[in-house]
Parts: C-alpha cells; sequence; structure tokens
C-alpha cells in the first residue's frame, strides 16, 4: 500500500551523521505538531537528484519556509555518510535536513520502494515530495519519470492553493 494524503504515516527511524556521530530521528518526533516538506530522491550524488531536484529546494528553502514549513527533509535509501557529503556538497546544510533510509524500512512501509536493480542501483526509493502537517501527508506530488510533481515549485504552488 502506498502512502495516502489525509491517512497518518507509518512509524520508522531514519538516521543522520552528526557532529557527535550516527543519530536516530524517529519520524514521531520529525512530524509530531509541526509542518514538514519531505522530498524523496533515488540517489544522492546522482545526475537528476544532484542537478535538478536538490538545488531547487535549496534555492526556494526560505520561501517554503515563509509559507509555514517547519523543516524541509532531503531523504533517500543511501547511507548517512553518503547524505551528510551529498548536504555538504551543495551547501545544503542548515537549510535542508538530509535524511537516510539506509535499508528502505520506512520507504518500504511508505509503498514507496523503486526496484532500480537493472541500473545497478538495487532498491531505492521513487521520486516524490509531500507535505506532513503532524504525521499526515496533506499533499502528495508523485513522478514516475521527470520532476513535474515533486520539484519544490509544484510544492509552492500546493502551499499557495
Amino acid at each position: 500500500m502506498s502512502v495516502q494524503v489525509n491517512h497518518a504515516l507509518p512509524a520508522g527511524v531514519l538516521y543522520r551523521r552528526g557532529e557527535a556521530g550516527l543519530e536516530e530521528v524517529s519520524t514521531h518526533s520529525l512530524f509530531s505538531g509541526r509542518r514538514v516538506v519531505v522530498f524523496a530522491v533515488p540517489g544522492a550524488f546522482t545526475p537528476t537528484c544532484s542537478d535538478e531536484h536538490l538545488p531547487g529546494f535549496i534555492v526556494h528553502a526560505d520561501a517554503l519556509k515563509a509559507r509555514g514549513v517547519d523543516e524541509i527533509v532531503c531523504l533517500a535509501v543511501n547511507d548517512p555518510f553518503v547524505m551528510r557529503a551529498w548536504a555538504q556538497s551543495h551547501e545544503g546544510a542548515g537549510q535542508i535536513s538530509f535524511l537516510s533510509d539506509g535499508h528502505g524500512d520506512w520507504t518500504t512501509a511508505l509503498g514507496m520502494v523503486r526496484d532500480m536493480r537493472k541500473a545497478a542501483m538495487g532498491l531505492r526509493s521513487k521520486r516524490y515530495a509531500m507535505l506532513v502537517e503532524d504525521g499526515v501527508p496533506r499533499w502528495l506530488g508523485l513522478d514516475e519519470s521527470g520532476l513535474a510533481n515533486s520539484r519544490a515549485e509544484a510544492v509552492l504552488e500546493a502551499l499557495r492553493g
């Protein structure tokens, strides 16, 4: 079953590489009482993700936060060390939280797994963005190909609507 708008998200644990080492981030603490934009990518350092998807959220971070977003999260089925290096390479740390779902457990629970074994990438996340309010997605933009529905501009449009 895929994530559905207006249905509570499943509980899970995500990870980040902080200054003190590996940190767990429960989805409950991430979303509870907050308005969070999550955008998921198939892989850090991949061409479309690095050249098009992520930069849009960095450019529009202030505009998203001006519309009441408490946090912007970039999520990938990559390890937390890769996610930290990706954040540093794009100077996105501080504007965006880069979280890892290294085993894809939460991505699987959301029904958002994408089989990319033919591209030598294994099981990854589908490309999507969602606006989550207090643990409940209120808007979801999913892209089977391209970026039309999950780019930062689509999230901004949803926030205007």
